[in-house]
């Protein structure tokens, strides 16, 4: 019985010494080398820009099996910038964000579908305003390598438009801003 046991375990450990593993990575929010965009019409006379200075998340991939990527993201929804400090506290109240009763927004990763081409579509549950719904984010792969100081890693953009309606943000802002535009940057250091 011991020896049946004792190749059990040897087994596993070469099998699994051997098997691709995916890397972890935290984003590196500290650096600011990753961003979380946003574009909306202003009612269809011009753009709004702006960003969330504030977020953390990690992901994990593995070259050889992309498809189990997995990706957690999570947003100081308070940290919106657009560089107006009165439009900024605009877009906290209960008239947008609602900052007070929602302070964070969230993305957790289902699946992600590669492209084989270092393109691909990220599933995942993207909560807003206290709503949770199901978005595809088309993610890019930028590149990956070592860097100066003695680390490794790798980076990906992304992009998605959806409508805050569909979040319970119903502000009228004419039909031009019915949708907004994310763009994100998301280098991480792999741990």
């Amino acid at each position: 019985m011991k020896k049946l046991l004792l190749a059990s375990l040897v087994s596993a450990a070469l099998l699994g010494g051997t098997a691709a593993q995916a890397d972890d990575y935290v984003i590196d929010t500290e650096g600011a080398h990753a961003f979380i965009q946003f574009k909306i019409s202003h009612l269809g006379y011009s753009w709004l820009l702006g960003r969330f200075n504030d977020f953390e998340g990690t992901f994990s991939y593995d070259e050889a099996n992309p498809e189990a990527a997995k990706v957690s993201v999570v947003i100081d929804v308070a940290s919106i910038d657009s560089n107006h400090a009165e439009r900024d506290k605009h877009l906290r109240s209960e008239d947008f964000l609602n900052v007070s009763e929602f302070p964070r927004a969230q993305f957790e990763s289902s699946s992600y579908v590669s492209n084989g081409d270092g393109t691909g579509v990220l599933v995942g549950d993207f909560t807003l305003h206290g709503t949770t719904k199901e978005i595809a984010i088309n993610v890019s792969e930028i590149g990956a390598g070592p860097d100066p100081w003695g680390g490794y890693r790798r980076g990906f953009e992304g992009a998605i438009t959806f409508a805050p309606a569909d979040y319970g943000i119903e502000y009228d802002l004419g039909p031009a801003a019915e949708t907004v535009e994310i763009f994100l940057s998301i280098e991480g250091i792999r741990q």
